[in-house]
């Protein structure tokens, strides 16, 4: 029987359509509650009482309402024009539009993306226009590889061919016997990783210098395509594997009568295809769709397919519009950020000399707000196209970047198409949980190559992995199946939740933003002088505030029957 506080309403619920707007359901409808009744139950049954009224909480309350705003103002003085630090960064800065205020635009991968969001818009509405206009006349694989064709001939000019030569490569690579294939695909992945870095995307001139011209006049808006071709990759070896397991027959098929529309997401998936289905027409279409081919999100090829095949119930109007409110919101939170905190330039100057160590930490959590939101954008936009164009891609960031408290959760909640994808391509072949440790650290070695070859991203997925361990350790020692039903318990968690989101912060600091050196620089601020051992005293303690608040969210969920292990 569930406990009565299961089906009560929720303290929250009193800010009905701002939460339902900013619920991970409207994010994805994967993530809403199981179609398992006996899942969702057990799910209701563990959820403990709603605290939102309790006094601890209205203690929290308080300290939230200090808290956020001195941060803001934190990031904010240490930006000013004022500050001593400003001349060092000044001219990175460009005329903004939000209050008279300069804009941070410093940041090249996300400026490339904010720069050219009209002509991006205007790609988008002619791809959907021509969908609409074909209609029939041509089928949707067709479409996609001709419009895929246009598109990439725009982006990357004469390149495109070698695109083209990858992909056919990849193709032949899957004909081959599963067992001899999946190795050799692999290699090629690695291969085309390592080359595409080193050779900087093969330009004609290494064949003959008189080549040169073609690359300087026909190499298209984005000479450098192999920057975005780590994302093709993975349907690369999805495509290979997805074929090989259909070949060898280990995994069941979908019964032939049931409708694509009545599978969930890891049916479609797991599900094979009839053999035919995976043919060159289709392998082409996957791999040059447009929405997804920048980015991502992920999809695997069995998914897409199905759902080329017949579009999903769960994809109308009423979500679309939700959705696509969500990204208008996000994306005003940027410009926000970009206008008020310098925090990008600041880095890149190392211009933090003088500030005392709240502002120096602040330029680090602004930091990594600013590259959770340069990453969300354009996913959230390239799968907003794709739903518009009937092709549902899971959603990519299910929590914001400051509702992470665990480290193993955190890479559930970051990137999520990839971490699926690792998980069905890579962490289950290699054994899955029965070697954790050294799985873990191959994953976070290849995750770190594929992001990109550098020594600081090695350093980052191995700090990732090291991080990791203190919380397994911490699991197995205090398991939740033992103590969770103790008063102890959820303020244990908390200060584990604060060590971990110390490492968190650390390891993608590093990774993604001031490199080792500067994050030395920072820390040496921070824990070498009086200052800074007040501000993390003071610090830890308020996020323990925060890890508290997580905690009930998720309960909140729970209530629901929503537990998204994040």
């Amino acid at each position: 029987m569930l406990p009565l506080y299961a089906d009560q309403p929720d303290e929250m619920d009193r800010f009905g359509s701002i939460l339902r707007l900013l619920s991970v359901e409207t994010l994805d409808s994967r993530l809403g509650p199981s179609k398992d009744t006996n899942r969702v139950q057990a799910i209701k049954a563990k959820a403990g009482p709603a605290r939102w009224k309790t006094v601890e909480f209205y203690v929290y309350a308080v300290v939230f309402a200090i808290a956020v705003p001195l941060m803001f103002k934190a990031a904010v003085d240490a930006s000013s024009a004022r500050s001593p630090n400003y001349s060092l960064y000044s001219d990175l800065l460009e005329d903004g539009w939000m209050l008279g205020r300069k804009v941070d635009n410093s940041d090249a991968q996300y400026s490339g993306f904010r720069n050219n969001l009209p002509y991006l818009s205007a790609v988008i509405l002619a791809h959907l226009c021509g969908r609409y206009l074909t209609g029939t006349k041509i089928s949707r694989f067709s479409y996609d590889i001709g419009f895929g064709i246009v598109y990439l001939s725009v982006l990357y000019g004469v390149s495109v061919f070698k695109i083209l030569l990858l992909l056919t490569i990849n193709y032949k690579i899957a004909q081959l016997d599963p067992k001899t294939g999946k190795v050799v695909t692999w290699l090629f992945a690695m291969v085309t990783l390592f080359a595409n870095e080193l050779l900087e995307g093969y330009p004609l001139a290494y064949i003959h210098p008189s080549l040169k011209f073609i690359d300087t006049n026909f190499g298209g808006l984005m000479p450098r395509w192999d920057v975005n071709f780590n994302i093709s990759v993975l349907r690369l070896v999805s495509y290979n594997f997805d074929y090989y397991w259909a070949r060898e027959n280990k995994q069941p098929k979908a019964d032939k009568d049931e409708k694509v529309t009545r599978l969930d997401e890891k049916q479609r998936v797991s599900l094979l295809l009839d053999l035919q289905d995976y043919n060159y027409r289709n392998y082409l279409a996957y791999a040059l769709y447009a929405p997804l081919f920048i980015a991502g999100p992920i999809l695997t090829f069995n998914d897409f397919v199905r759902q080329s095949q017949s579009p999903l119930p769960t994809i109308n109007r009423r979500f679309i519009l939700r959705y696509g409110v969500r990204f208008l919101f996000c994306m005003l939170t940027m410009e926000t950020l970009l206008h008020f905190t310098y925090v990008v330039a600041i880095s890149q100057r190392r211009a933090w000399e003088g500030d005392s160590p709240f502002q120096i930490s602040m330029i680090g959590l602004f930091n990594l707000n600013i590259i959770w939101l340069k990453l969300l954008l354009p996913w959230r936009l390239f799968r907003l196209w794709g739903l518009l164009d009937a092709i549902d891609a899971p959603e990519n960031m299910v929590r914001c970047v400051n509702n992470n408290y665990s480290a193993l959760s955190f890479w559930r909640s970051w990137h999520r198409s990839y971490n699926r994808w690792l998980t069905r391509y890579l962490y289950i072949p290699l054994g899955g949980s029965k070697r954790p440790i050294i799985n873990s650290l191959v994953i976070f070695s290849f995750v770190a190559v594929w992001h990109d070859i550098q020594l600081h991203l090695l350093f980052w997925g191995w700090l990732v992995v090291l991080f990791i361990l203190p919380e397994v350790g911490a699991t197995m020692v205090v398991p939740r199946s033992k103590y969770g039903d103790k008063p102890f318990y959820r303020h244990l968690c908390a200060l584990g939740a604060v060590i971990n989101i110390w490492m968190m912060m650390i390891a993608n600091l590093i990774g993604f933003c001031v490199h080792l050196d500067g994050m030395q620089e920072m820390l040496h601020s921070m824990f070498r002088t009086v200052d800074g051992l007040k501000y993390v005293i003071v610090s830890t303690s308020c996020l323990f505030v925060g890890a508290q608040a997580m905690f009930e969210f998720r309960e909140r969920e729970h209530r629901k029957g929503i537990d998204l292990r994040c």
